[in-house]
């Protein structure tokens, strides 16, 4: 007994190092990236917001993406994706909506572990969220090396509260969803939105005819893509070494070609319509689909 004690011991202690550094792979990435980035404080009302800014290596002025984190707050997952749309040509401004909610003030990094950054994201309270967001936005359009316009980023929460914000600022270029849930109420959204889902996650699938025909009966542009084989939070899945889910690659490849595409269509006056029907990349062999709430069963969108 005391033998297979000492050993389940060992075992723990081997596999801590894995867990607390489950994105290893992602912080990597990112340090041999050769582009600038920087955290900015940005401050409003008695709140001061950190965020991680990424520059491309351009010339000109270009557009600026504000990058909505997923549940899991402002990860290295999310920062790394931030330097791939800035390697795409954009400047990316990521705000840690954590800011000041962990630990001695702390943001994302402060927490112990991923059961608590869950935890606390979901609690953020929405109007914070909305002050934050149109906080980083009015930096993000005054920018010296951007061209004035902004559009919003989101992934997982993150792609809800990009839809949610549509509804509220109304000079966006454009708001892009990644797997998230659509408004109860679309009416004052005045960007196109463009949705980006997972063909193996029902739990916002069975939302998206709803957000669908709310969208069509308000007149409002929404271009929704799904991607069968794929599962929820594939942009993440899909370059994780070890993610074994082959459409989660392909979605991840794809659905990051079209959000490029679109957001370097913002350069122009307008992005042109190619679909208002929901689109499908077909996969002859489906995968249950790994969730970003996998690893909080209280976690919620």
């Amino acid at each position: 007994m005391r033998r297979t004690t000492l050993r389940l011991l060992a075992t723990i202690f081997l596999l801590l190092p894995f867990a607390a550094n489950a994105q290893d792979w992602a912080k990597a990435r990112l340090e041999a990236s050769p582009r600038h980035r920087e955290y900015v404080p940005i401050k409003h009302g008695d709140r001061t917001v950190q965020t991680f800014v990424v520059y491309p290596e351009v010339k000109g002025k270009v557009p600026v993406v504000v990058l909505i984190h997923e549940i899991f707050g402002l990860s290295d997952w999310a920062k790394s994706m931030a330097d791939d749309l800035a390697a795409a040509g954009f400047i990316v401004v990521a705000p840690d909506l954590l800011s000041g909610a962990g630990p001695s003030n702390g943001g994302t990094d402060s927490f112990a572990g991923t059961d608590a950054i869950t935890k606390a994201v979901s609690g953020l309270n929405p109007d914070q969220v909305t002050a934050d967001l149109d906080a980083v936005s009015d930096y993000a359009k005054k920018i010296p090396a951007g061209n004035g316009k902004i559009a919003t980023v989101g992934f997982c929460w993150g792609g809800g509260k990009s839809f949610a914000f549509a509804t509220h600022r109304h000079d966006l270029s454009a708001a892009f969803v990644f797997y998230g849930p659509g408004p109860a109420d679309v009416s004052t959204i005045t960007a196109p939105v463009f949705g980006f889902y997972a063909g193996n996650d029902a739990r916002i699938g069975a939302t998206l005819p709803a957000t669908i025909a709310a969208m069509k009966a308000a007149g409002k542009r929404f271009e929704p893509v799904t991607y069968d084989g794929a599962g929820h939070g594939f942009m993440r899945a899909g370059v994780d070494p070890g993610n074994t889910v082959p459409g989660n690659k392909t979605a991840r490849e794809e659905g990051f070609k079209r959000l490029v595409s679109l957001l370097k269509d913002m350069k122009s006056a307008n992005i042109p319509t190619t679909s208002n029907k929901t689109l499908a990349k077909k996969s002859s062999t489906p995968k249950p689909a790994p969730s970003c709430h996998d690893t909080s069963k209280t976690a919620a969108m």
